[in-house]
């Protein structure tokens, strides 16, 4: 079983304790028994992040602090050690330009996934193709060998070379050749 994973972000307190991170899985009531494993249910509460202090640990709270607006004063401080985080900042500034720029941004946006969409559907109508085009050579190989192997044997018997042109396909030629090397 896959493993599943709810995450819940906040903008207000919800549980009654002082950690902005809370991580929960299925247990019995009474003996405290873990039901699985894969079930995991995190609440993050914006309102419990320190605000004024600058982040030293990194990872998740840089980001929760970035999603709680956090001063872009201490943005380039978030950003020191994920990369992601500065490409999400930068989004974020562009997208709160003007309407013109956001309508320009999903436009590109619309273009990017229209183009690998595309491009998938043209990958899988090749394969498709080749895979039909592989299928018919291979079947068109098989032929001609089962027509060979019916021509040897037929010689083998000592059957008129036209006989054996007309019981496997082949030419009388082929068959000659067939014969000269045996």
């Amino acid at each position: 079983m896959l493993k599943c994973v709810t995450i819940n972000i906040l903008n207000y307190s919800f549980l009654p304790n002082d950690r902005y991170h809370s991580v929960f899985h299925l247990r019995e009531d009474y003996t405290n028994l873990m039901l699985i494993d894969d079930i995991e249910i995190h609440f993050i509460e914006l309102t419990k992040l320190n605000h004024h202090t600058p982040p030293v640990e990194g990872g998740l709270i840089n980001w929760l602090l970035f999603l709680k607006g956090a001063d872009k004063s201490i943005w380039e401080v978030l950003t020191l050690n994920d990369p992601h985080l500065k490409k999400a900042m930068d989004t974020l500034e562009f997208l709160s330009q003007d309407n013109e720029a956001r309508r320009l941004y999903e436009e590109r946006q619309k273009f990017l996934h229209d183009e690998a969409s595309m491009i998938e559907w043209a990958t899988e109508k090749g394969l498709e193709a080749g895979r039909a085009a592989g299928h018919a050579a291979g079947q068109a190989e098989g032929e001609r060998k089962k027509a060979l192997e019916i021509a040897r044997n037929m010689l083998s018997l000592g059957i008129e070379i036209k006989l054996i042109a007309q019981a496997s396909g082949l030419t009388e030629a082929e068959i000659l050749s067939l014969k000269n090397n045996q």
